[in-house]
């Protein structure tokens, strides 16, 4: 008895809808791509060439007959590259006419210039009928993507500087990408050429600043999983950038990697300076990573000082911190000095000092003394000093440092000049 008066009404429903839609189920019967595609060019090509205006309005008013959110896949493919694509990337007819507006008519070789304005019409078709861009960047660029080893280098270029376009408007996810991650486009270097042309793209109209939180948005986590396998190595990665006239995503990629190494670094030399290791140990550890994942040796003695300090107990009497500070920097001394080689480390060492006591305060009166023990240890040299004085301080209560440390600095002044003096 329940089923009844949910079963009885469905029939004369159903009929309802039919008759409601008699003249569009010929039309609009389910699923037909090539139905809508012919539909769709007749839209267009009573547009002339180059009308983009024209084409807009064409395309929304199709929007308005046609079923877009049902044929979306269709409608950008026809956009994007010029037909109906079938499973594998190939044209559903090759010889078949191709649309009436498309990327692929774009002249080559292709220049951001003469495809802006295929771009223009997809934003304002976008921002008319809102509910394409999910299919865009969930199904239809992920799906063109994966085929862009079966095209021509032209179409290859189109396709991909489309791509930095659409995701630099925010009309695309960098989701897409991983697309391009699949083995039989990493191979070959298929994979990362296309998105070096899609991050050139991006970046002729943002900053680096934009692609780095557009891709972290987009899940792409690791660029190397765009290089083949056996080309899975940093300074192979920062090489290619650069030689592609891309310094900006070496430079971004390289200070990424050096967060998650130095990260690292620390915790260990905590740990191991926790655990009373040798300083041979230590030296040698951190040696180890360098060998490994090099830091450049400014970015090194800073996170070996941070390391370091980061092992201390400060939880002595406040009277006794100061002693307890330069205790620690007179035994941490010997495993940061064949660190400390050359001029700029060791400017960078006494910036890291610095910020470090200007960060306590209760360590910062010992600083005069702390440069004195690194001195007296070899880890800074006389130069070093002065230049830091004269020009090379952080910002970080630079008057208090620089004012603290005069005395010292003039000693060194005039040991210098008595050297001088000698030789001559």
């Amino acid at each position: 008895m329940s089923q009844q008066p949910t079963t009885a009404p469905k029939p004369s429903l159903q009929g309802v809808r039919i008759k409601a839609r008699k003249g569009a189920v010929k039309a609009h019967a389910k699923h037909e791509p090539t139905v809508f595609r012919d539909q769709l060019y007749k839209h267009l090509e009573t547009v002339p060439a180059g009308d983009f205006d024209a084409f807009t309005n064409k395309l929304v008013q199709a929007g308005s007959t046609l079923e877009f959110l049902k044929y979306a896949d269709a409608l950008f493919e026809i956009i994007l590259v010029g037909g109906l694509l079938q499973p594998g990337g190939s044209y559903v007819e090759e010889s078949g006419p191709t649309s009436p507006f498309s990327i692929s008519h774009v002249k080559e070789p292709v220049q951001m210039e003469d495809l802006k304005p295929y771009i223009d019409v997809l934003n304002k078709l976008i921002r008319r009928y809102k509910y394409l861009q999910k299919p865009l960047e969930e199904s239809s660029l992920p799906a063109l993507l994966q085929y862009v080893h079966r095209w021509p280098p032209a179409q290859k270029d189109k396709l991909a500087m489309t791509t930095g376009l659409l995701i630099s408007q925010g009309l695309a996810s960098a989701a897409c990408l991983q697309s391009l991650t699949k083995d039989h486009l990493i191979k070959n270097d298929v994979s990362i050429s296309a998105v070096t042309v899609v991050f050139r793209a991006f970046l002729a109209e943002q900053s680096m600043e934009h692609l780095a939180a557009a891709l972290k948005k987009g899940g792409i986590k690791d660029l190397m999983a765009f290089f083949p396998p056996n080309k899975r190595e940093p300074k192979y990665l920062e090489e290619h950038f650069r030689n592609e006239g891309l310094t900006q995503v070496a430079e971004w990629w390289a200070k990424k990697q050096y967060a998650v190494v130095k990260d690292s670094l620390m915790k260990d030399l905590q740990s191991m300076c926790e655990h009373e290791e040798s300083d041979e140990n230590i030296i040698a550890a951190i040696r180890s990573k360098q060998d490994a994942s090099p830091l450049p040796d400014t970015e090194l003695i800073q996170c070996i000082w941070q390391g370091l300090m980061a092992s201390v107990d400060w939880s002595a009497r406040p009277d006794q911190i100061e002693g307890l500070a330069l205790r620690e920097v007179s035994k941490f001394a010997p495993i940061l000095e064949p660190f400390c080689n050359g001029p700029k480390t060791e400017v960078a060492l006494i910036n890291v000092v610095q910020v470090y006591c200007y960060e306590d305060t209760r360590i910062i009166k010992a600083f005069p003394q702390i440069l004195k023990v690194l001195y007296n240890k070899d880890c800074v040299s006389d130069q070093a000093i002065i230049y830091w004085h004269q020009k090379g301080s952080k910002p970080q209560g630079r008057q208090h440092f620089l004012k603290s440390t005069e005395t010292l600095v003039k000693f060194l002044q005039a040991q210098e000049e008595e050297s001088e003096e000698e030789e001559a």
